[in-house]
């Protein structure tokens, strides 16, 4: 029995893996009872490599081709390795997936400032719109959406998320709102439409600051809503609200304290902030080497006692913290699913590599939510007990007021080009 026929036989708890190696019979490895996948491996040095670092090799190799899927699909394969390894079950062989995950340490200690990281930033997010238009929402949201149920659709999901996160910002007409990691300026832009607030965005991305401005411009509220590309950690000012929706996760473990002492800086005494950030249940040490090294380089996904520790030292009150367990996987589900509509697009844009990549990427995703360590948190920060009502009561009210106005807009009909006329009110 071979070495990658063992690591299978340890890890699957349900269904079956057969391996076929050049000049060997195949190999059929599991339980036997669920799913069966049948994977090629071109070239003998494959398995040693896969024994010595998984994660990186296994993506590496079936991004290169070298891992050929003859019955079955990646996500397939992933969630037959995943789901029998779940992470709250603690399962010895899932120490097997981190082998070589160590060397990913020294990545959390290499220099993110910010110069790396508008680097870094240009590494993902300045791919090109076309293909985040083939595979985002019509917003173009690049974060984990809200269901409300698992079958809702991926724009209403998106719509639900920003009326979700505003309701926590505790709103009102005139505020001055500052967006850390904006995007392509969807959450900006709706934060001024439905609560009438003044909102500058800024980000590291070139290609989403030209985005952004024009949306702004297309929807007439660049008098409003501005973008700025700069760093939080250079930019001055005071701001009665900061949001930051998908951007923690590059800030980097080494400098969370700073990340927290310039929110702090720039948030009002009696003001209120709402991070939205992928998460780990439990420890988070290592980075995923195939991720830090073909996705986000540099990314850290905190736990919560990580984030909990930096912002007490800023004296960063938490005033409220929700866990989103399963939202990340329904959403990337959505997204592999546009991608593999768009295959043969995105292949033209770039390449049968890169679509394996990015493939491999999302279905990843898709089995750290579902099994592995990953979730979402949303945490609610002030620096004043009282900035906010005693009661969570005014998020609810705020929320059905907004999704019941995305309702009535839904009905009449797309008002884009339109300033609102009027703003949803959070109660005093």
């Amino acid at each position: 029995m071979s070495g990658i026929g063992q690591m299978i036989d340890k890890l699957l708890t349900h269904g079956s893996i057969t391996v076929i190696q050049p000049g060997k019979a195949p190999e059929t490895h599991g339980p036997g009872d669920g799913p069966a996948v049948t994977i090629r491996l071109t070239d003998n040095k494959l398995p040693l490599q896969v024994l010595k670092n998984p994660r990186l090799a296994f993506g590496e190799a079936y991004m290169d081709g070298r891992l050929v899927l003859e019955n079955g699909t990646i996500l397939e394969l992933l969630q037959m390795i995943m789901g029998s390894n779940p992470w709250e079950e603690g399962r010895p062989a899932r120490a097997m997936l981190n082998r070589g995950k160590g060397r990913a340490l020294l990545r959390l200690f290499q220099r993110n400032d910010t110069k790396t990281s508008r680097k870094n930033v240009a590494h993902h997010y300045d791919l090109g719109d076309d293909l985040y238009d083939l595979f985002l929402d019509a917003d173009r949201q690049y974060s984990c959406a809200y269901f409300t149920s698992p079958d809702k659709e991926l724009e209403d999901a998106q719509a639900d998320k920003k009326a979700h996160i505003a309701s926590k910002l505790y709103l009102k007409p005139g505020l001055r709102v500052l967006d850390i990691g904006c995007g392509w300026g969807g959450m900006a832009i709706y934060l001024n439409q439905v609560a009438d607030v003044e909102v500058l965005g800024i980000t590291l991305s070139e290609d989403q600051l030209r985005v952004a401005r024009q949306r702004a411009a297309d929807a007439g509220v660049a008098d409003r809503v501005k973008f700025e590309l700069v760093d939080y950690r250079v930019l001055e000012g005071e701001f009665d609200r900061i949001v930051s929706v998908g951007m923690f996760e590059h800030v980097g473990l080494e400098f969370y304290d700073e990340f927290f002492a310039s929110c702090r800086r720039l948030l009002k005494r009696d003001g209120v902030m709402l991070l939205h950030t992928i998460g780990k249940f439990g420890i988070s040490k290592k980075a995923d080497p195939f991720t830090d090294k073909w996705i986000f380089p540099g990314y850290h996904v905190p736990s919560l006692s990580q984030m909990f520790t930096a912002s007490e030292k800023s004296k960063m009150m938490v005033a409220d913290l929700e866990t989103l367990r399963l939202h990340y996987a329904y959403t990337l589900r959505h997204w592999l699913d546009r991608v593999h509509e768009n295959r043969a697009k995105i292949v033209e844009m770039y390449d049968e590599r890169f679509f394996r990549m990015w493939e491999f990427y999302l279905a990843g995703g898709i089995v750290m939510f579902e099994s592995g360590a990953g979730c979402n948190y949303q945490v609610q920060f002030i620096r004043d007990r009282r900035a906010l009502p005693i009661t969570r009561d005014y998020m609810i009210e705020a929320e059905q007021a907004l999704r019941a106005k995305a309702a009535a807009g839904k009905e009449k009909g797309p008002a884009r080009g339109r300033r609102a006329s009027s703003s949803v009110k959070q109660p005093a």
